[in-house]
């Protein structure tokens, strides 16, 4: 039960932080109809990754002053 808590918990982090996150990707959204290559994706995730880890950091530092 721990674990699906620990789970719940980190899924709502996660969502928490998506809005920061997605500013700090700073990425457009796509035209009507048009749609992303697999590698315009993959970049994609690649800075979103990036941003949603410094999202976190930078909300644990602030938290833990």
């Amino acid at each position: 039960m721990a674990d699906q808590n620990e789970v719940q918990r980190r899924y709502r982090e996660f969502l928490d932080l998506m809005p920061l996150t997605l500013a700090l990707a700073g990425l457009p959204a796509s035209d009507h109809g048009k749609y992303y290559t697999e590698e315009q994706i993959e970049t994609r995730l690649f800075a979103i990754r990036h941003a949603y880890k410094a999202a976190r950091n930078m909300v644990r530092e602030v938290v833990s002053k």
